[in-house]
């Protein structure tokens, strides 16, 4: 029952009591659901970012809201099992991150739920969504371009090594959008006469026999986007120092855990955002009319201690633009 010297105490002071205090007082506080396929330790940033995103909104967790985790820890098989959990529970929302996979689990489970994703291919292109502009249906979220970025990376290789002749790209050929971003890569590359040798690796065997073993022939590594890969930095930059193999990340914890250069969104920024679009379909929006948005912030880091290491001159120019730079 609702407190009455409450509801007294509101209408005395000439203010309802918001909805939302209500429903808390009420004990039906709605409940997000937010899958994922990594763990939440690996994901402990981006859920400060998304638990303030919220509160900005107005949300406060075990207040007016709660939110109900369910984590993969790297197995994206287990993702639809894990999306018909959250929907057996009655969320409100459902926010799938961590990459398309996420996503496809959570549209796969349900048509009715508001469903707000973040992944890196083009939503449009792997079916999740009718347009940017559009989304239709029940799903929103935001695009993180990890192909658009594609090319941006191959010309930071090309402008520290312009001798290279062999990419070897490190992709994991059980996400859904691997092969999409292995084509913007050659779509880049063979215009210029680069190869690229594509690395396939699923798990840490995979992982440390493709760079320490299956990159031999090759002058530079390119990591391809993908959740796995963020949750193993300091495994993959450790390889590739280990075989002096310059390589080009998505993300900046890979050059603070030792990468040469990463160059792509900023994370936190896209999982805060991602919460004000939960916020308002909390309160009454439809995830149709609200378009998927892209990036607005990119991050160039250099790691000048690893290009000394492996004897590589930056140029200025790199430097100059870099966000930041390691030393």
């Amino acid at each position: 029952m609702i407190d009455r010297r409450t509801l007294i105490a509101g209408l005395a002071t000439g203010c309802a009591v918001s909805p939302s205090r209500l429903a808390a007082q009420q004990g039906s506080a709605p409940v997000i659901g937010f899958l994922n396929n990594a763990s939440a330790a690996q994901w402990q940033p981006f859920l400060a970012a998304f638990e303030n995103g919220l509160a900005e909104a107005g949300l406060r967790i075990g207040q007016n809201v709660s939110i109900e985790y369910r984590w993969a820890e790297g197995r994206n098989d287990r993702l639809p099992a894990l999306a018909a959990e959250l929907v057996a529970r009655d969320v409100r929302v459902l926010v799938a991150t961590g990459g398309p996979d996420p996503a496809q689990a959570a549209k796969s489970a349900t048509g009715a739920i508001p469903i707000v994703f973040t992944v890196g291919p083009d939503p449009v292109q792997i079916g999740l969504v009718e347009s940017l502009a559009r989304p239709g249906r029940n799903l929103t979220g935001f695009t993180l371009f990890t192909g658009q970025l594609a090319p941006k990376r191959v010309d930071l290789l090309r402008e520290l090594l312009p001798a290279v002749k062999t990419i070897a790209l490190l992709a994991n050929p059980t996400s859904v959008g691997s092969q999409g971003q292995i084509a913007d890569v050659r779509k880049v590359t063979e215009p210029l006469g680069v190869r690229v040798s594509v690395l396939d690796a699923s798990s840490d065997v995979e992982i440390d026999d493709a760079i320490a073993n299956r990159s031999a022939d090759a002058d530079a590594l390119f990591v391809a986007s993908d959740s796995f890969y963020y949750t193993r930095a300091e495994r993959i930059t450790a390889l590739a120092a280990g075989r002096r193999l310059p390589a080009v990340y998505e993300a900046r914890v890979f050059a603070e855990a030792g990468g040469l250069i990463s160059y792509g969104i900023n994370f936190p920024d896209v999982y805060r955002r991602a919460a004000g679009y939960v916020a308002r379909i909390l309160k009454g929006e439809k995830p149709s009319d609200l378009p998927v948005e892209q990036p607005t912030r990119f991050e160039l880091v250099v790691n000048l201690k690893t290009a000394k290491a492996l004897g590589v001159a930056v140029p200025q120019v790199i430097l100059l633009r870099a966000d930041e730079v390691i030393e």
